[in-house]
Order: C-alpha cells, then sequence, then structure tokens
C-alpha cells in the first residue's frame, strides 16, 4: 500500500509535539529484533527515526504474514493507548532502526494531566489505528480472499 498514516508531525501542535519529545529516549535496535508479540504488554511505543519495522498478524495455522512496513516519522504502536493495553500486532525490525521510544504510563499520565494534549494524541493515535486496519484488510483480502482485494464482499 502506498499511503501512509498520519504522521505526529502533522496532527499535534509543536507545543505538544516538544513537550512529547521531551519524554523520547533514542534507541538503535538490530535488524531482526522482536519490539513486541500480539498480545503482549503494551508499555511503550516508538516514532520510526530511520530504517523499518514489519507489523505482522497471528494467523492459526500459518505463518504470521507481514501488514504493513513503517519508515521514517511513522508511529509503532497504538495499542498502549487503549485498555487493556495488549498488542494487536506482532512487530520486528527489518533493517536497523533508529528511534524515539516512550515509555506508555509517562504519556497517559501527561495526556490525562492536559485534556487537550490529550485530545490530539487521541485524535492522531486513532487515525493511525483507522489507517492500520484499512492497510491490514486489504492485505489480509490479497492473501487469503479468493481474488484478492479486489474480491466482491456480501
Amino acid at each position: 500500500m502506498t499511503t501512509t498514516a498520519p504522521r505526529m508531525s502533522q496532527t499535534l501542535p509543536e507545543t505538544y509535539r516538544d513537550r512529547l519529545m521531551r519524554l523520547a529516549r533514542d534507541v538503535a535496535i538490530p535488524q531482526g529484533t522482536r519490539l513486541f508479540e500480539e498480545g503482549g504488554r503494551a508499555d511503550r511505543f516508538w516514532i520510526v527515526s530511520s530504517g523499518s519495522v514489519v507489523l505482522d498478524l497471528h494467523v492459526p495455522g500459518r505463518r504470521a504474514p507481514v501488514v504493513e512496513t513503517l519508515g521514517r516519522g511513522e508511529l509503532v504502536g497504538w495499542s498502549w493507548l487503549f485498555p487493556p493495553y495488549a498488542w494487536q500486532f506482532g512487530a520486528q525490525a527489518e533493517t536497523p532502526v533508529r528511534a524515539h521510544e516512550f515509555d506508555a504510563f509517562t504519556v497517559r499520565l501527561m495526556c490525562a494531566s492536559d485534556p487537550g494534549l490529550g485530545s490530539f494524541v487521541a485524535q492522531w493515535v486513532g487515525q493511525v489505528l483507522a489507517h492500520r486496519l484499512t492497510t491490514t484488510r486489504t492485505r489480509l483480502l490479497d492473501l487469503y480472499a479468493p481474488y484478492g482485494s479486489g474480491a466482491a464482499l456480501p
């Protein structure tokens, strides 16, 4: 898919972006590293600075298909914002990755203490979530539907 999800820089006003970025920790993630597994505890998230991360989905009896590849400026992980804070996908560094890592609990506290920030973060993550669901649906139809994503649905 050629479209990308909304980036923080496109969605959050500069003052809120700056506040969030002060919480970020720069990390280097080696190629092949699993960032998280579907069903695991969602206690952090990342914004990719360089490299790429693939999202995959558990499909019983099959190898986990890659549903999206994320790159520079994109959010890795949205499950940290919504109870029960469990990952809905798996993620792995496809290449060496540099990223800004955020502690989910700290960001949730900041959002709770500033409703304006909380509203913008919720809108941003909600837009990312909507994009991911559409991308995942299309990818799974391409993989498993009889005629791919162009198949007529009932």
